[in-house]
């Protein structure tokens, strides 16, 4: 789209004001200077109350850099992102994003600006990248068990040889070099032993899921003490969960420990644990009539958004001297009770948000 000419009533009566799509008009320090009712919908204002409002100030946290949107008066071009979140009144949202330069004649006046539109991206399509992301991870794992498998075979005969080897030398005191090959082929298995993690689940039984989060956050509490608080928001309604306690435990576990350990050098580091029951919700394409929904929120310093679609691959780590086990365990924990984990990240607010589908006896 090329620059246009628009007459500012035009803009309002005969093409903005009745399309679905939230439209802004904005000059050139992204101040709105119109906006549709669709845009209304979306930032949950009026258009009076947006009208002189700087758009940075309607969004929280943007996925793209939001000064990206001036482009256009200098290069008279359109530009369209079709994968943007914006945080909005705390919600994020996948949209698309376009803005294009219009001419707007005002009292005998040309100015330039940004014509900007908003659209939500729909829910199917969402279900679309929830279930090709589970299928790659899906396929990660099969591929690094597979070498892990692989792995340790060489390594039980490595070991095998040097403990022969130690006891044939003349000298004990070779023994040193033995033991070291030992140790490290011992260090290894046991990194090869994590990298698979559970391979299935243990005896399930019906459990209150406070009693496992509570032990969860017990242990954390004792390793980080008052370097960081955890809060807590349940519902005392969930009924009993058929689950493994001590797979499930380690999940929260892991998630838990990750937030402590990055907020635990910056101060009032807060961890909130909330639990809440949805009804009729989706788990990778099946519908579930009751599932417990247990969020773990920090107001840490976000996730870096290169690294969010690959968190729960193994060996994937934003902690400087993590694994990039934890997590990774963590989502076989609860996809082998049918259930999965969400995150949604931007600085100053992280949330997992596991989903368990719930099966009362």
């Amino acid at each position: 789209m090329t620059k246009q000419t628009i007459q500012s009533d035009e803009l309002v009566t005969t093409i903005l004001g009745n399309m679905v799509t939230a439209t802004l008009l904005l000059d050139e320090k992204l101040t709105i200077h119109y906006a549709n009712p669709a845009a209304e919908q979306l930032f949950s204002q009026s258009a009076k109350r947006l009208l002189n409002t700087a758009l940075s100030q309607l969004i929280q946290h943007a996925s793209m850099d939001l000064a990206l949107f001036t482009q256009p008066l200098q290069s008279g071009q359109s530009i369209t992102d079709s994968d943007v979140t914006f945080v909005i009144n705390g919600k994020p949202m996948l949209l698309e994003v376009t803005a294009s330069p219009v001419s707007v004649k005002s009292d005998d006046k040309q100015t330039l600006m940004l014509l900007v539109e908003i659209r939500k991206i729909d829910s199917q399509r969402r279900l679309s990248q929830e279930l090709n992301q589970h299928a790659q991870q899906q396929a990660a794992k099969l591929l690094v068990r597979g070498l892990a498998h692989e792995i340790k075979n060489p390594l039980g005969g490595l070991r095998g040889a040097a403990q022969l080897l130690g006891r044939m030398l003349p000298d004990p005191n070779l023994n040193e070099y033995t033991q070291i090959i030992i140790e490290q082929a011992d260090r290894l298995r046991a990194l090869v032993d994590r990298l698979l993690g559970p391979q299935k689940p243990g005896k399930r039984a019906p459990v209150n899921l406070h009693e496992v989060i509570e032990k969860a956050r017990q242990l954390v509490e004792l390793e980080f003490g008052n370097q960081v608080l955890i809060e807590r928001d349940y519902d005392p309604s969930m009924p009993h969960i058929v689950m493994d306690a001590d797979q499930v435990e380690q999940a929260f576990l892991n998630i838990t420990s990750n937030a402590a350990q990055i907020l635990a050098s910056q101060p009032d580091g807060t961890i909130t644990i909330k639990t809440r029951t949805v009804y009729q919700a989706n788990i990778h394409g099946q519908r579930h009539k009751l599932v417990a929904r247990i969020e773990i929120m920090d107001n840490g310093p976000g996730i870096p958004s290169e690294l969010q679609d690959t968190l729960f691959y193994p060996m994937v780590s934003g902690r400087e001297g993590g694994t990039g086990l934890g997590l990774s365990i963590s989502q076989n924990i609860i996809d082998q009770h049918n259930g999965k984990i969400d995150v949604e990240s931007w600085p100053g607010h992280t949330v997992f948000t596991i989903y368990l589908p719930i099966q009362t006896v």
